[in-house]
């Protein structure tokens, strides 16, 4: 799976957390959940599970922090899907 293919995956995921849907047509690796599409640290909680469900991956604590932007989450999810 490449990445573009996992930017497809979490476009879905993430939408359900953003009110401006607009914002998600530019959603690339530089994309910060935060900063860039306004999802609240409560629902960065929700997104992560949400990814879990979605790409049948555990993500543990450490990694779930560093899961700020789209990129670091596409790193995430690869090295998740590599360890399986």
């Amino acid at each position: 799976m490449d990445r573009e293919e996992i930017i497809a995956r979490l476009k879905p995921i993430v939408s359900t957390y953003v009110e401006d849907k607009d914002q998600l047509e530019n959603l690339n690796e530089a994309t910060d959940f935060i900063k860039d599409l306004r999802i609240n640290s409560a629902n960065l909680v929700d997104i992560v599970l949400d990814v879990e469900e979605e790409f049948g991956i555990v993500i543990d604590n450490l990694s779930m922090e560093k899961m700020l932007n789209v990129g670091a989450s596409i790193d995430i999810i690869e090295t998740k899907l590599v360890q399986q």
